[in-house]
């Protein structure tokens, strides 16, 4: 009966998921109706995968703790999905719905390769929405975000240092600090939440102003966090930052010239790195010739092809499989994990909605006309979607391997909670503007009236505060 069950579901979660994945691609439609259709079944395909998962890792391992897991799991995800609609109804449910299946399947696989680790990322993760749903209400109530340009610079070199002076060396780079307390000791990655202050800095100091001097003061302080980064040997977060850095600028400014710019810049210092950094030159040698070295530099990289190809496209089933056998695998190799047990299929759909993310996200900032804000969601769409490409690229070979973590999925508290918190700013960013889009509607409603019964017409104009509200305001002069 068991083997009905796990042989039977590998084929139900691969289709449900593509299902899923299918409803997030025509969400994306703007002339869509009936789109609380979809996002309920959005929601049923979720809970439906979910209890599949679940159910097969307890078939299998006859372990409560599962089921336990389980339980609570299905209720933190039933609880974003019901109460952030409920407190912000007009916040953007594409986006909270592929965050909650992300989530739901990054605890899974996490629970499924260290059941410890998924109980402290769960916590975390608990907390994290806590924190985040007062984002939207924060970015609402006070106004001043665009302001403090030298203080985000300020706060992020700051962070960054501390992990440079104090931080604890892992697998040869400083990535991390632990603060220890009477209860217990809390550990944290400062470049995680270093990316936060990196891009409200960007925002902030290219909103109103994008000439050359602009550009290469920004650029003066975005390569102090890079070379911060760079002597704490964490290339994959420096290269995040830089790429972050140029897109950002190029979104600001249209120039081709600082893509051209950022493109030989970047190139220049990956041979440098390559020069000085004995672990580069180890893992561009194991990504070019890992067979020759499979027994040494080049084992996790052939272990993750092993497990990706033994996953073919369906996958093993949750706990048939051995991704253990991958250094690292619930960091820098999840990706992997995911396509040995749960399928080729089931691995390009979770990364189309990804991709699906990125697009929504790069939309929204298409609507914006505040400078300031349209520049915040591109720098996090950005620096998102990268993330995910050097994660997944180097767990297929596509690129060497950099050691940064796939969000939502990947075992880190503070991966997790610095994702959510920029899914809750894009979350906010958007209720800001169709609260202005409505403001702008009922501005034209009234005018419309005012011109049908003779009256004064309403002006609606976009205040120059840099604030980019709507104000009403009725004509004097009877035109």
């Amino acid at each position: 009966m068991k083997e009905y069950i796990t042989e039977i579901s590998r084929y139900v979660i691969a289709a449900l998921m593509a299902g899923y994945t299918l409803c997030s691609f025509v969400c994306l439609l703007d002339k869509l109706e009936k789109k609380r259709i979809l996002y309920v079944l959005q929601n049923i395909l979720m809970f439906a995968i979910q209890l599949l998962m679940f159910a097969d890792l307890w078939v299998v391992s006859r372990d409560l703790e599962y089921l336990f897991f389980y339980v609570f799991v299905q209720v933190f995800l039933l609880a974003a999905a019901v109460i952030v609609p409920a407190i912000y109804e007009q916040s953007n449910r594409l986006l909270l719905n592929n965050m909650c299946m992300m989530l739901g399947v990054g605890l899974c696989i996490v629970s499924r390769l260290s059941f410890n680790r998924a109980i402290r990322q769960y916590i975390i993760v608990l907390a994290s929405l806590a924190v985040s749903l007062l984002i939207p209400w924060i970015l609402y109530r006070f106004r001043f975000w665009r302001k403090l340009v030298w203080f985000y610079g300020g706060v992020g070199i700051v962070l960054l240092g501390i992990v440079l002076i104090l931080g604890e060396v892992t697998h040869g780079s400083k990535l991390s600090f632990t603060m220890h307390f009477a209860f217990g000791s809390f550990t944290f990655q400062p470049s995680e939440f270093a990316k936060i202050v990196f891009i409200f800095f960007l925002a902030a100091a290219l909103w109103e102003k994008v000439d050359f001097w602009r550009v290469a003061l920004t650029a003066v302080i975005a390569g102090t966090y890079v070379i911060i980064l760079v002597l704490s040997k964490d290339l994959g977060s420096a290269l995040i930052f830089f790429v972050g850095y140029v897109f950002v600028v190029f979104a600001a400014t249209r120039n081709y010239l600082y893509l051209l710019a950022g493109a030989v810049g970047g190139s220049g210092a990956a041979w440098v790195a390559y020069q000085l950094f004995a672990h580069v030159r180890t893992r561009v040698l194991a990504w070019q010739m890992p067979w020759d070295y499979i027994d040494s530099k080049g084992y996790a990289i052939t272990q993750s092809l092993f497990a990706i190809g033994s996953g073919s496209w369906f996958g093993m089933g949750l706990l048939q499989g051995n991704p253990v056998a991958i250094p690292l695998v619930e960091q820098d190799f999840v990706f992997s994990s995911v396509c040995e047990e749960l399928g080729v299929i089931f691995g390009i759909c979770l990364v189309l909605l990804m991709l699906v993310c990125f697009f929504n996200m790069m939309k929204i900032a298409g609507q914006i006309k505040d400078r300031f804000y349209q520049m915040v969601v591109y720098g996090i769409g950005i620096m998102y979607i990268f993330q995910i490409f050097l994660t997944v690229g180097g767990g297929i070979k596509f690129i060497p391997l950099t050691g940064v973590t796939l969000p939502f999925i990947s075992y880190g508290g503070s991966s997790a909670m610095v994702t959510m918190i920029m899914f809750f700013l894009i979350q906010g960013i958007y209720i800001r503007l169709q609260q202005e889009k409505e403001k702008y509607h009922v501005g034209r409603k009234e005018k419309g009236a005012g011109e049908a019964d003779g009256k004064g017409a309403v002006k609606i104009k976009e205040s120059a505060d840099g604030e980019g509200t709507f104000r009403v305001k009725k004509s004097t002069d009877g035109r």
